[in-house]
């Protein structure tokens, strides 16, 4: 229960930022983002959320249910735009897969060349001692 209580009232917390703040951004995706500071941060153990969090993501194909209710009651409307959905859809998915891909590229880079550097300090820091 402890769990469920911690992940509300973040997500309460948010809603009261963006609502008080007029801040652009959804309140879940603000209390997500307190949620995640208030982790690294110590503040919350994750073994307090663990089990609320893996019951909600076990069970998360209900919280599409209304989604996918509101789409059917649209039908008509979203039969008219199919195509420019479809090229939404496609153009969004693209956008996120090549960004992916590419930090991922320049971080792999980045990681190659501070093994590098680390690599050959440590090797002149065992040459320096093998000489003294």
């Amino acid at each position: 229960m402890r769990g469920f209580a911690i992940l509300l009232g973040f997500y309460l917390v948010g809603m009261f930022i963006q609502k008080v703040l007029h801040v652009p951004l959804p309140s879940n995706v603000i209390g997500l983002a307190l949620f995640t500071l208030f982790l690294f941060l110590g503040l919350i153990k994750l073994k307090w959320v663990e089990r609320a969090a893996t019951f909600l993501n076990r069970h998360m194909l209900l919280f599409f249910a209304p989604i996918v209710a509101g789409t059917v009651s649209i039908l008509p409307l979203v039969r008219g735009h199919v195509i420019s959905i479809m090229v939404t859809f496609f153009l969004s998915w693209l956008a996120v897969l090549l960004s992916a891909g590419w930090t991922m590229k320049s971080l792999s880079i980045r990681n190659e060349k501070s093994s590098k550097t680390n690599t050959s300090k440590s090797s002149r820091v065992a040459v320096r001692s093998e000489h003294s």
